[in-house]
């Protein structure tokens, strides 16, 4: 049971009637006559099972984008009710507007939407409603909960997709639907030219330069339908946060970026993720809906507070296929992490495939070493410049052996990596 604001206010009249007769009789006749009216009023309330409610939706959703379920409610009892309907979510789904009045007459039927604005992916549910249906004097009401299951599955927020439009205008140009194609190493034949020194020996046809004066080589156009992989890490340095973001959801909208662009220039796309075990895993072939896998593989991805098992998930790279990729390795430059994990790797990796380490980089490192306010800011900027100059250390150490690093801010990574992988096709390396 549950009582309304008119109860108190019905007590409060009762007082005025105590103080002008204040005997104990009066008392206990005024408490009596109130508590009477409450039984009885919600005796007479209707009951909640007198109502049919039903949910549709929400569908999937994207991080910080809003949706909305809907309730349907239907009475079935033979009076109008009158009370408060609550549609209750966890509070990271972000539910406003959520109590709704009910003001439903018998046999019909009413539509109430509750808007859900998610503040972190995964699967958000709810599983109950609570209706509390006031009596005919307004005094109490009858309140219980109703099972009502409903979820909401809200994948990584992907920001970046705004400049795909750009991107695949200048892949179009690679592929010479807009531009001259671009002769390079590949499998598919090309056209013919004259030898010049250094090129490779293999190329010569023989029976061109018979009919010719000069040495003729052959030449081939790059191949476009190549491999991709993903490696997401999510080790306990993704857990950083760079202003209001983790590091791992700045990874993932660069992953995104890069799965929508591939796949739209017909590579086959692979995903991986992990840290001390493969935790998520997309296989290529996924060309029109990649991205979607690849979303739905992201889903419930967390930070685990845990090192990265590189060994690992090098070793679920190789088990993807042996043809030569490029693989992108989304992990933090954290100078301790990558140099005793992955630096021993690296090598086996470079030897077989493109490799390219992709990383979140902190633009506060960059505001505090540029602080020289006051004594303690000297020394904040030392360390933070302490800290950038290991850093790139690292990003030479792992240049020195072949692999390209992208160390940019969040907003900016998943443009430079995409960037960048439109200049290995321009350059015929993929």
């Amino acid at each position: 049971m549950a009582l309304t604001w008119r109860t108190p206010a019905l007590l409060l009249l009762a007082v005025a009637v105590v103080l002008v007769r204040p005997e104990p009789s009066t008392v206990w006749a005024v408490v009596g006559v109130v508590l009477a009216l409450v039984t009885v009023d919600r005796l007479a309330a209707p009951r909640v099972t007198d109502l049919r409610v039903t949910r549709a939706g929400p569908g999937p959703t994207r991080l910080g984008e809003p949706t909305e379920t809907v309730l349907t409610v239907a009475n079935d009892g033979r009076r109008r009710v009158t009370g408060l309907l609550r549609d209750a979510w966890q509070p990271s789904a972000g539910a406003t507007g959520n109590r709704h009045r009910l003001r439903l007459p018998a046999g019909e039927r009413v539509r109430l939407t509750t808007p859900l604005l998610p503040a972190r992916r995964g699967d958000l549910v709810t599983d109950r409603i609570t209706v509390r249906l006031v009596g005919p004097l307004g005094l109490a009401a009858r309140q219980a909960a109703v099972v009502v299951p409903g979820a909401v599955r809200v994948t990584p927020a992907f920001p970046s997709r705004r400049h795909l439009p750009s991107r695949l205008a200048r892949l179009r140009e690679l592929d010479g639907r807009a531009a001259v194609r671009i002769r390079g190493q590949g499998t598919e034949f090309d056209s013919l030219r004259e030898y010049v020194r250094g090129d490779d020996v293999r190329s010569i046809d023989w029976r061109a330069s018979a009919r010719s004066r000069n040495v003729v080589v052959r030449t081939w156009q790059p191949e476009r339908d190549r491999r991709v992989v993903l490696v997401l890490d999510t080790s306990r340095t993704s857990a950083g946060r760079v202003g209001d973001v983790p590091r791992l959801d700045s990874a993932m909208d660069a992953a995104l970026l890069l799965t929508a662009l591939a796949s739209r220039a017909g590579d086959r796309v692979d995903f991986l993720a992990g840290d001390r075990v493969v935790r998520a895993r997309v296989r290529s072939g996924h060309r029109g809906d990649a991205v979607a896998a690849v979303q739905e593989a992201m889903v419930a991805l967390e930070p685990q507070l845990v090192e990265a098992d590189w060994r690992r998930l090098v070793g679920a790279v190789d088990t993807l296929g042996r043809s030569r990729a490029l693989v992108v390795l989304l992990t933090p430059l954290e100078p301790a992490a990558v140099e005793h994990g992955l630096l021993p790797l690296i090598g086996h990796l470079s030897a077989r495939h493109r490799v390219v380490v992709a990383s979140v980089r902190d633009p506060g490192l960059d505001r505090l070493a540029a602080g020289r306010e006051d004594l303690g800011a000297v020394y904040q900027a030392a360390a933070a410049e302490r800290t950038i100059g290991r850093r790139r250390r690292t990003g030479r150490l792992l240049g020195a052996l072949g692999v390209d690093v992208l160390d940019k801010g969040a907003d900016d990574l998943p443009v430079a990596l995409a960037d960048h992988y439109l200049e290995l096709k321009a350059r015929g390396v993929l």
